[in-house]
């Protein structure tokens, strides 16, 4: 049997307002009623995202093409860790692909 991979979709944009604040960006979801506190590069990621379903690589790639990343593996390490923690805020939905 095959691993399943794990992949992440941010909720729509019509969905969160996002109004940036000096270094910090508020983000306020529609649906919970909850307002995030974030810094960079939260706002970016979900912009990177757009609609599509990803992965860590991915966003990794789609990011690359704005910013710095550095080491291919070391962003794609952290942009893991990154998107397990916005799944814990309800930022972005984690989805199992079998």
């Amino acid at each position: 049997m095959g691993s399943s991979k794990v992949l992440y979709r941010a909720e729509p944009a019509d969905q969160r307002l996002v109004e940036p604040l000096d270094m910090m960006t508020l983000i306020y979801q529609r649906r919970s009623g909850i307002t995030h506190m974030v810094g960079e590069p939260v706002p970016q990621m979900l912009a990177a995202m757009g609609d599509d379903a990803v992965d860590a690589a991915i966003l990794a790639k789609r990011l690359a093409k704005t910013f710095d990343l550095g080491g291919a593996a070391d962003a794609v390490a952290v942009l893991s860790e990154r998107l397990e923690e916005l799944a814990e805020l309800g930022l972005v939905e984690r989805i199992t692909d079998a």
